[in-house]
């Protein structure tokens, strides 16, 4: 098969980073198509100047025997897709089949590189494999880019024009070819330094499947999105008045005008207004009206209206969301990672009344949101899940792997009263306190009080977490101490001893692989090997988490021999990373996770389901009414895998109506 290797530059008056790919490709235009065949020199198309694709790289398009590759193939896909439509010949095309562009017949090479471990951006991960780079060439670039591909602000020494086109410097224009022309062969130089490591067809199919969710999104309320800014934006100009009343302040936003009031209103100089020194301060205030200033500044500082502008950035013209999953995103177990509006932390919604709640904001009426709520801003929150409905005529199937980490880490580390738990279908939050307190624990029952140890315990006590892991999970607000958290820990760990003991064996097991370079096995098909200085830690399903540069180091933070690797860290930046057993168990578990969400996802795709978006282990079914249900989808999640003999799994879930056609948590 032929490789055809692709890079686009493009123009758009939308920021990609706020408004996401969608809406950025269909409002975009190509102004230079470079290109490689296999090794071939690179060849730039100057679009923007009238150039023609050649005929043989025009209909490798949608040639099923040319393999498509690029750095982020997605952009080049939909921004393409996105052009073709503005060609004369576009519903020829579109009748034989060659649009849109099929997914599969591409290959991403920032997607390879995420399953080795490494960074997203091209040019960091050229750093990374060391590949030769001209700095000035980068750093020229980058401001070509500002010039060529973003609007420019009008001037009188630019003839107050908005953007810059190649005429107006030609000498730049033909260095953007050249820099262009550059990303073409460094996309190249990495595949190759890669492609022996290239992922398992399943995971090729995962990521078509994650390209057609991401092309169908999901539908959006635009009226309740757009009334929610407006309640909002009332509300906090009621509330920056009544400051001002209170303070006579002409602008109690301003920290440095807050602080010299606060002095005189209580004798001292607070260092700071942020969230954690409001707290600290509103237990301190002597003063009535410090008090209400400090409640005024929490909420002048909510930002529960973010995700609502998010949504308004990235609406693409059929009124609905996309983009908003990026496979792999997680790379060091697979999982996927939100974008945009970030659906994998939005806020619950425990509201009773949630009909009547997004009525009446929905109407736009602040006074009655007002009047029936004491914390507009909460409410908004809550609601931001509700803006996600489903069109007329068809609704929401929504289904939830029920507690998936603690069924695979049972399967995994063989901890027998926790699979006997699962099989019974009991409570395992309640089934872990009896094990831990010896007494019989049931939900609203005998010793129900019991249950949320066993839950707070289960949270954070199965990847070798200790007391800062349960307060992390909210011990200390249940009234907790340390004793208390620390007898926890004990009790849970001497009822789980197989977990325990996983840690230790998963450890000792990449520590020997490390060492010896041998391929060492664990059990459930997990092995560990080290393979061209990449440590590879294989998972049940055959898929593989890497380590690169792997060895056993001295943590200097806890005086400790651990195994240390070159990784993305929680910076940002590419540097020396540190594992043991505890975080290499949880790597394992919510890897062999994803990868059941997976397998369930491929398999509700092939009986019909249209997966819209999926959250965590849920995912969200959109489905023409009468085709399809909740029972069946949760039969499909729940049925066995091939690749994981004795491994329960359940799914439970729910059903919109015609009233209720939104999304929630359940």
């Amino acid at each position: 098969m032929r490789t055809l290797g692709i890079d686009l530059e493009t123009f758009s008056e939308v920021d990609i980073k706020k408004a996401g790919l969608y809406h950025y490709a269909e409002n975009s235009e190509i102004l230079l198509f470079a290109y490689a065949w296999d090794d071939d020199p690179v060849q730039v198309v100057d679009v923007a100047q009238g150039e023609e694709l050649p005929e043989d790289v025009l209909s490798a398009l949608w040639d099923k025997g040319v393999a498509k590759t690029a750095y982020n193939a997605a952009f080049e896909i939909h921004v393409i897709n996105h052009w073709l439509m503005l060609q004369p010949d576009f519903e020829i095309m579109q009748d034989l089949g060659e649009w849109p562009l099929d997914p599969a017949q591409w290959y991403c090479t920032m997607i390879l590189g995420y399953t080795l471990g490494l960074p997203g951006g091209l040019e960091a991960v050229g750093k990374v494999l060391k590949l030769e780079e001209d700095k000035q060439k980068l750093a020229v670039g980058k401001r070509l880019i500002q010039y060529f591909s973003k609007p420019c602000k009008p001037s009188m020494s630019n003839g107050r024009r908005t953007r810059n086109l190649p005429e107006h410097n030609p000498e730049r224009w033909d260095l953007f070819k050249e820099y262009c022309k550059q990303d073409v062969e460094s996309e190249r130089a990495i595949r190759k330094r890669m492609e022996e490591f290239s992922p398992n067809e399943r995971e090729r199919r995962l990521w078509c499947l994650d390209q057609k969710i991401n092309d169908h999104g999901v539908l959006i309320d635009w009226d309740l999105v757009n009334a929610a800014i407006r309640i909002d934006e009332a509300f906090k100009e009621k509330i920056m008045q009544e400051a001002k009343d209170l303070t006579g302040l002409p602008n109690p936003n301003s920290n440095a005008q807050a602080l010299n009031w606060i002095e005189r209103m209580e004798g001292c100089r607070p260092k700071s207004l942020d969230k954690a020194a409001r707290v600290e301060l509103m237990e301190q205030a002597k003063t009535p009206e410090t008090k209400k200033f400090l409640q005024y500044k929490d909420l002048l500082g909510k930002t529960s209206v973010k995700k609502y502008i998010a949504m308004q950035n990235a609406r693409c013209r059929d009124g609905r969301l996309h983009g908003m999953l990026q496979f792999y995103g997680a790379s060091r177990t697979g999982r996927w990672a939100g974008r945009l509006v970030q659906i994998h932390n939005l806020p619950q919604n425990h509201m009773k009344d949630l009909d009547t709640a997004r009525a009446a904001v929905k109407d736009g009426d602040f006074e009655t949101v007002s009047m029936l709520y004491d914390n507009p801003p909460d409410v908004l929150s809550q609601l931001i899940r509700v803006a996600f409905i489903a069109p007329r005529g068809k609704r929401f199937i929504v289904a939830d792997f029920a507690a998936i980490e603690a069924r695979v880490i049972a399967w995994i580390a063989e901890e027998k009263w926790r699979m006997k738990a699962f099989a019974e279908g009991r409570d395992i939050y309640c089934a872990s306190a009896t094990q831990m307190f010896g007494v019989p624990v049931v939900k609203h029952g005998v010793n129900g009080e019991l249950r949320a140890k066993g839950k707070i315990a289960e949270l954070a006590c199965g990847y070798g977490g200790g007391t800062g892991a349960l307060a992390a999970f909210g011990a200390e607000k249940m009234g907790l101490s340390m004793e208390d958290m620390d007898s926890i820990i004990k009790k849970w760990r001497r009822a789980s001893p197989h977990i325990v003991q996983m840690w230790r064996d998963v450890e000792e097991c990449a520590k020997r692989a490390i060492r010896t370079r041998m391929e060492i096995k664990y059990r459930k098909g997990i092995t560990f090997a080290v393979k061209k200085r990449i440590l590879f830690l294989r998972l049940p399903s055959g898929r593989c988490i890497a380590y690169a540069k792997p060895g056993i180091e001295r943590e200097e933070r806890f005086d400790r021999s651990s195994i240390a690797y070159d990784g993305v860290q929680p910076s940002g930046g590419w540097g020396r990373e540190y594992t043991w057993g505890g975080k290499l168990t949880e790597n394992i578990v919510q890897a062999t996770a994803r990868d059941c969400l997976a397998t369930a996802m491929l398999r509700l795709d092939a009986a019909g389901y249209r997966i819209v978006m999926h959250v965590h282990d849920e995912v969200v079914l959109e489905m023409p009414e009468g085709e399809g249900s909740l029972a069946d989808a949760c039969r499909i999640m729940g049925e066995p895998i091939p690749w994981a003999p004795g491994l329960l799994l359940r799914a439970d879930g729910y059903e919109t109506g015609q009233k209720d056609n939104y999304y929630r948590k359940d």
